[in-house]
């Protein structure tokens, strides 16, 4: 018999829940109203998820919770009262982007599954050991590999005994997850905190290409591809769409079941997307999966094909033809709606309805006695109920109210109290409170299907660190080989970007830093594959004092290599809990506050001991990269498709601008991913006294990124004017406001 492959489905509500169940899917993954990704849904409620739970088990169907979002140090007790109660359901697992979560569950919550989120852009082998170290279960894979790089990936996350799951369908998204800031700096909605307004999809001024939606780009379907995934070693086929209705996760998931009995009976696949065009798409593309990422992936227009597609097998294109067809599917779909409403009707999520009947006197032991429609049981206190002879001392007599309060925790499970007896228990009667506890956990350790009911915790708040006077200093970001001249005329520290691909560079690169051994690598966000061997490769060779890593991958290798290390504003820390975990778990040195915090997200941070904090206040505001070229739709590309040449040679800028008359520079330099940056500089200098004696440096980079922002002075006069700012000097900031014009701190002032 074949392996099965786990079917996870999206339930963004109840209804789609339900739909999902109903068309046989082996997981659903859903989230609450709040520490999720798709704040867009409606999610669902604390009772609804339990009632989720008990209809999906009994269904043989399992539950994840998506909590994949960044947690502000604000939330924090917020998250934890949310985790006391997660942790007495029957979940079974949590899905997680934020390093500190992924802290607080390792250490205070181990008894929770961790899955990592796409949200980590998990793309190299690296990444897998990174996540291993914090005991995920799974990893959601980014959605770019094709399936050679999957199947690696695989291995490597076998070996240290870990799951892969894969998004087969639905949308996607044309920024590496987790590393795009698009909608956070253009709407104030932040796609690390499930706000994304998606302003890739938006309709931009006509480019030279004759394309008005440039950053489109179809829907993901690996519908004809599940047997190279099952060869591969995926363990679950994951489907998009946690704000989809019930009739597309319906049909979406029966479609994907029927592909997979065909696959375990060692049948055809289906070579036709048959139902999956009768319900919204924007047409669909395997590019990345077949390593083929190109103009075909690109669509017109974010709307639904579906009737598009249909007009297409009808004699073509026309508006009198996709009106018949907009009519026609209309129909479909009304029909697809009424039979699954009819279907999902039938299935209940309410949770159980719980009798109670309490009843005990004088010398004998507390008789709790409780009855669902399935199973009845009897718990009783280990010692003899006593008569309350000291009530004015503060003991409370046993009452109906004392006793209801009591086990109200019955109610944050899959059940609830309907009934509530006492009328056979004596009056003024005492019992110590943990027997009632004891009582409360034998019976829920019961009812919960022999998992022991766990009493809330409360984690250790963080205390600032010892208050030693930190005097901060300039550090400078550099891409080019010109600009090393700085080091002889500042003290800061100088970062040289090191590319994404080394490629046929790798030796220059080596050579560059032995001859110049105070500037220290920065690594960038994405380094797959074999250009991830190439920069530990690199690492190996130079063994560098010290390095700022935007990559969880190089940060794994940098702990094992004993290289000291320091988290890159892309590794988004923005909380204490986020800081902890780097440094207990890798012997991370310091880590750069993510530039999407506002002043007071950033203050109520605290670091650990010996443990440094930086912020960069000057510097290209980079939006999202991009596997796939994002010239092809602006100013056109000879090329049809991505090659091995493309990463290494490709140096091109470009702009486009939404109807909104909001710019946005598209840049794509040697040996780099196409980037997409803001049209202005950040400039933030008020964190500087906004929150004193915290940060260690202040970067300034100086890589040459043209965006609309203008510098008058030369680098050297710039780096001192900042210099000036740190000492405090009252001119300084007027000097350099005369001499950058055209900036921006929107993030800081918005925060997330």
């Amino acid at each position: 018999m074949k392996r099965k492959i786990e079917l996870l489905a999206p339930g963004g509500d109840v209804d789609a829940a339900k739909a999902a169940i109903a068309a046989g899917a082996d997981a659903i993954y859903c989230g609450l109203d709040r520490f999720n990704a798709r704040n867009r849904a409606e999610n669902i409620s604390f009772d609804d998820l339990n009632g989720i739970i008990r209809l999906a088990h009994t269904h043989e169907c399992e539950v994840f919770l998506t909590l994949n979002v960044l947690i502000v140090e604000q939330e924090i007790p917020a998250l934890v009262n949310l985790l006391n109660r997660i942790v007495n359901t029957r979940i079974d697992g949590v899905i997680v982007q934020d390093l500190g979560l992924f802290y607080i569950l390792l250490h205070y919550f181990p008894r929770l599954p961790i899955h990592a989120s796409t949200q980590l852009t998990t793309h190299n082998e690296g990444q897998i050991y990174f996540l291993s170290t914090l005991q995920a279960s799974r990893v959601n894979l980014s959605r770019e590999l094709s399936i050679q790089e999957i199947q690696s990936l695989t291995e490597t996350a076998h070996a240290v005994d870990m799951l892969t799951e894969v998004f087969v369908h639905g949308s996607y998204c044309i920024s590496y997850s987790g590393i795009c800031y698009l909608s956070s700096l253009h709407g104030g909605n932040s796609g690390n905190r499930g706000r994304c307004s998606q302003p890739c999809r938006d309709q931009y001024v006509t480019t030279a290409s004759g394309s008005d939606f440039p950053l489109n780009i179809k829907d993901n379907s690996a519908y004809f591809d599940l047997k190279e995934l099952f060869n591969a070693g995926v363990d679950s086929v994951k489907v998009e769409g946690r704000i989809k209705k019930f009739h597309y996760v319906y049909t979406v998931v029966k479609s994907w079941r029927e592909q997979l009995q065909k696959l375990y009976s060692d049948k055809p696949l289906n070579s036709e997307y048959g139902d999956l065009h009768k319900v919204f798409n924007r047409g669909f593309s395997n590019g990345f999966l077949k390593g083929n990422i190109g103009k075909e992936m690109f669509a017109e227009s974010p709307r639904d094909y579906s009737a598009t597609h249909l007009a297409q097998t009808k004699g073509g294109i026309t508006d009198e033809n996709v009106e018949a067809a907009k009519r026609e599917l209309y129909d479909v779909k009304t029909e697809i709606i009424t039979d699954v409403k009819s279907q999902i009707e039938k299935l209940n999520v309410d949770k159980e309805p719980l009798q109670i009947t309490i009843s005990g006197k004088v010398g004998t032991l507390l008789e709790v006695l409780v009855q669902t429609s399935e199973i009845s049981f009897v718990v009783h206190s280990e010692i003899n109920l006593i008569a309350n002879s000291a009530p004015e001392k503060g003991n409370q007599s046993l009452d109906a109210e004392i006793l209801l309060k009591r086990f109200g925790a019955f109610n944050d499970a899959e059940f609830f109290i309907q009934t509530f007896e006492t009328s056979e228990l004596q009056d003024r009667l005492f019992l110590p409170f943990k027997e009632l506890t004891a009582i409360k956990k034998n019976a829920l350790y019961i009812l919960n299907n022999s998992q022991e009911y766990l009493s809330p915790i409360e984690i250790p708040k963080i205390k600032r660190s010892s208050r030693e006077t930190i005097i901060p200093k300039i550090a400078l970001l550099i891409s080019s080989q010109d600009d090393l001249y700085l080091s002889d005329s500042t003290s800061a520290d100088i970062y040289f970007q090191i590319p994404d691909s080394l490629g046929d560079e790798f030796e220059w690169y080596v050579d560059l830093f032995k001859e110049n051994k105070s500037v220290i690598p920065w690594f960038p966000s994405v380094i797959t594959a074999d250009d991830f061997h190439t920069a530990v490769k690199f690492l190996e060779r130079l063994q560098p004092a010290k390095i700022i890593t935007n990559n969880s991958g190089i940060a794994h290798k940098a702990a094992r290599l004993e290289i000291s290390w320091i988290a890159g504003p892309y590794m988004n820390s923005v909380n204490s809990f986020s800081l902890l975990c780097l440094k207990e778990q890798y012997n991370c040195r310091g880590a750069f506050i993510s530039n999407e915090l506002n002043r007071l997200q950033i203050k109520s941070i605290k670091k650990p001991d010996d443990f440094e904090l930086h912020y960069s206040i000057f510097h290209p505001i980079v939006l999202m990269t991009s596997r796939q070229c994002l010239f092809q739709q602006v100013t056109g590309c000879e090329k049809q498709t991505i090659d091995e040449q493309c990463i290494s040679q490709c140096e091109r800028t470009a702009t486009i601008k939404n109807l909104k008359d909001v710019s946005l520079l598209i840049k794509k330099t040697k040996g780099n991913h196409h980037t997409v940056f803001g049209d202005k500089h950040c400039l933030n200098t008020d964190i500087i006294s906004d929150v004193p004696n915290t940060f260690s440096s202040f970067l300034v980079d100086l890589r040459s990124i043209e965006t609309d922002t203008e510098v008058l002075v030369s680098n050297p006069k710039l780096v001192g004017i900042f210099e000036n700012i740190l000492t405090g000097d009252p001119e300084a900031t007027e000097v350099l406001r005369q001499n950058i014009r055209y900036s921006t701190n929107k993030q800081y002032v918005k925060g997330i």
